[in-house]
């Protein structure tokens, strides 16, 4: 597993980005970004969940970190909020559309080698689910995994999806407290 001091996996994410130029009615094309494009620089609150669309995800922990948490985190030295799911760019983007997320950037991990890298990948074949991603949340500054929550259980075909410690107020508590501890200043820059 991922642990508190460890660099972030070096991935590329298959994304999709709108675009003006082309003249479709659906109007994105494929762009690849990787790692380094989206954490290199920058202090990063993550929160990784098993699915789109699912309960749990859906009427929880997205809708919390968006609509009450999200500001908090960016008043504490936190650059940008990821969500990040073993979905394909099309599911998390009609999963943004349907909740109306417009603050945090939604990451869709499709092949799941960023969660694998995390050795956070677990199989969901009792749910029909396939390989998914334990659910777990971290702050990541310049690619360095700084501090990380992980569900407890952690296991293949869990019989529950525990949401526990990864709720975003424990993340937002302890951001606040190095905020306050180190005078509003990031402790890897």
């Amino acid at each position: 597993m991922a642990h508190e001091g460890q660099r972030i996996p070096a991935v590329t994410f298959k994304m999709r980005e709108r675009t003006d130029e082309i003249g479709q009615p659906n109007p994105y094309v494929w762009v690849d970004k990787t790692t380094a494009d989206l954490f290199q620089n920058k202090r990063v609150a993550v929160f990784s969940l098993p699915g789109a669309f699912t309960p749990t995800c859906t009427t929880k922990q997205l809708p919390e970190f968006e609509e009450v948490y999200y500001a908090q985190l960016i008043s504490c030295a936190i650059d940008a909020v990821y969500c990040i799911s073993v979905n394909d760019a099309f599911v998390m983007k009609q999963w943004a559309d349907k909740l109306k997320v417009e603050k945090i950037q939604m990451i869709p991990d499709g092949n799941g080698l960023f969660t694998k890298g995390m050795n956070m990948l677990v199989k969901k074949e009792n749910l029909g689910f396939g390989a998914r991603s334990w659910r777990y949340s971290m702050v990541v500054d310049n690619m360095i995994i700084q501090k990380m929550w992980v569900e407890p259980g952690k296991m293949d075909n869990a019989e529950d999806d525990p949401y526990t410690i990864t709720k975003p107020n424990y993340m937002f508590e302890w951001c606040k407290q190095q905020y306050e501890t180190n005078g509003g200043m990031n402790l890897y820059r």
